[in-house]
């Protein structure tokens, strides 16, 4: 069984990226089939060189645990308005587009959205 997590929300300020990412960990662990597609703020959450305080949560190393066993796209115009490069992201994190995700949407057994 396959799913698609769908994450929106920025890495710090809410919790929807860490509980997103915290889901697909769990999954992963039960050697479930996981993308994970980074949209809007969300894409930050892939930003290499994240430095946070300590005993607090990182969303580069959450992500780089995704990538370990799962898949990580991130939404290449979200990147592109923010500034953000692929040589600046997470090995293993790939650029993607909107048409990779609807070919993910219709791959997923189920699609979870954070």
């Amino acid at each position: 069984m396959s799913s698609l997590i769908i994450i929106n929300d920025p890495p710090y300020g809410t919790e929807r990226l860490y509980n997103g990412l915290r889901l697909a960990h769990a999954l992963i662990k039960r050697e479930q089939g996981v993308t994970v597609f980074l949209m809007g703020d969300a894409v930050a959450g892939a930003k290499q060189g994240q430095k946070t305080p300590d005993g607090f949560y990182n969303a580069e190393r959450m992500v780089r645990r995704v990538t370990a066993k799962g898949r990580v796209l991130l939404c290449g115009t979200c990147m592109d308005a923010r500034g953000i490069t692929e040589d600046e992201i997470v090995q293993g994190a790939e650029q993607s587009t909107m048409d990779a995700l609807a070919e993910a949407t219709v791959e997923a057994d189920r699609v979870l959205v954070f």
